[in-house]
């Protein structure tokens, strides 16, 4: 058993949905794992599954208190045409994390959620005090565009998004690969380019501690792009994982677990 799967094991998740009082018709589904310091976990185009391994190892590791939402769209749940984007999601989340009297808040989004932690960094809340973006999305890097996942197979997703393709978690359970994203959802908030072109210069505004974290072997947005990422926040940390792709989470997640930490630590 692995500690992802130990770490399940010992600690299920309360799973609870909030409807946004000022937004009537949305609604948004949590996995609450309670302790005490709050971090906020925000998945990409894969989905929820993506991050729920690692939001029990965050856990049982910090004994903090995590939340796993799932963006309304996703995984089979309602999205209100309220929502038209990546910033009409941030703002969303911002009712939430008051809805929820969360404080001294950490996001950690990876791909899409790596986008939508930094747009929600930009709303300013006090209530968030720090941003990891996981090999994030959005930005418009010249010759560094990133990869349309739209129809490939699930075989040439994996093979971009990990560095060792047979650690994909369909791949391991029934010889095929994956997580698939879920397109639709997807193109709704981020667009079919999933970039901004007003992302860059508005990330100058983010007055947070912010770790920028990349896998060396991402094939979805590669490590220049992560590095333009880290240049246009003012202030933050830039750090480059051996042996892994877009999923860190997933592939390597004991590895980007100590690097969250030991910058905090620091």
């Amino acid at each position: 058993m692995t500690s992802i799967e130990s770490a399940e094991a010992l600690r299920p998740a309360r799973s609870t949905t909030t409807t946004l009082r000022d937004r009537g018709d949305v609604q948004v589904a949590v996995d609450d794992i309670d302790r005490t310091r709050p971090f906020l976990l925000l998945h990409g185009g894969g989905g929820p599954m993506t991050m729920t391994g690692f939001a029990h190892l965050l856990a049982e590791r910090t004994h903090a208190r995590v939340l796993l939402p799932t963006h309304p769209g996703f995984a089979g749940t309602a999205r209100s045409e309220s929502l038209a984007s990546t910033r009409d999601l941030a703002l969303a989340y911002v009712e939430l994390i008051e809805e929820r009297d969360l404080a001294d808040l950490t996001l950690i989004g990876n791909s899409f959620g790596g986008w939508l932690a930094a747009e929600i960094a930009l709303l300013h809340s006090p209530r968030v005090s720090g941003v990891v973006i996981v090999d994030g999305v959005g930005l418009q890097v010249t010759g560094h565009p990133p990869t349309d996942v739209r129809g490939l197979t699930p075989d040439a997703l994996a093979a971009l998004s990990f560095h060792d393709p047979a650690k994909s978690p369909a791949a391991r359970a029934a010889g095929s690969a994956g997580p698939s994203p879920d397109v639709q959802a997807l193109v709704a908030y981020a667009g079919a380019t999933m970039t901004d072109p007003t992302l860059e210069s508005r990330l100058a505004d983010i007055d947070l501690p912010v770790h920028v974290l990349w896998g060396e072997s991402d094939g979805i947005v590669d490590v220049d792009y992560g590095k333009a990422y880290a240049a246009a926040i003012p202030g933050s940390t830039f750090t480059l994982l051996p042996r892994t792709g877009h999923l860190p989470q997933v592939e390597t997640p004991e590895e980007l677990l100590d690097a969250i930490l030991d910058l905090g630590r620091s």
